[in-house]
């Protein structure tokens, strides 16, 4: 298997070369990433809870799916073929925003990413991945936004961003 490789940026989104994946986060390196919201025609949101054998926030619940543009590829492709893998979705898929954040983990990797927010719809049950999906649900973003505020462990650091900037 070979090794993944994520797109080096600065804050404007300039491509700066490309990394492997584990180095760059055990550096803290800025990355290119993106993040998918899907909703269904009930105005709930899908979340996905990660695998519990993640490298960092195992069996923490999020969007979903998120991941890493590869070299070369546009996040538009890039998230679709993600949503894929993890979650067995297809849609149509809209870059909404994007974010830069920063945290750091327990185990000594660093999340720096700059992280694009895409959007989509979907009344289909995911097919999940269990090497990438423990479980998932369909939400109402009023009580996601409660669970959040009362129980912000339970969700990943990316995902709280996104309910704190209001891209949720």
């Amino acid at each position: 298997m070979s090794l993944e490789h994520v797109i080096l940026v600065d804050e404007y989104d300039t491509e700066l070369g490309t990394m492997e994946k584990m180095e760059a986060h055990l550096k803290g390196e800025l990355h290119r990433a993106f993040s998918v919201i899907i909703m269904n025609g009930k105005g709930e949101m899908l979340l996905q809870q990660r695998a519990l054998h993640k490298y960092h926030s195992g069996g923490l619940w999020t969007n979903a799916c998120c991941s890493h543009p590869r070299p070369g590829e546009s996040i538009i492709t890039a998230a679709n073929r993600r949503l894929q893998e993890e979650m067995g979705l297809k849609t149509v898929l809209q870059i909404k925003s994007h974010f830069i954040y920063k945290a750091s983990f327990e185990n000594g990797l660093t999340e720096h990413e700059l992280d694009y927010v895409l959007v989509g719809n979907s009344d289909l049950e995911p097919l999940i991945n269990p090497d990438e999906v423990n479980d998932f649900k369909w939400i109402a973003i009023d009580t996601l936004k409660m669970s959040i505020v009362s129980y912000p462990e339970l969700y990943t650091v990316w995902f709280r961003e996104l309910f704190h900037r209001n891209l949720l």
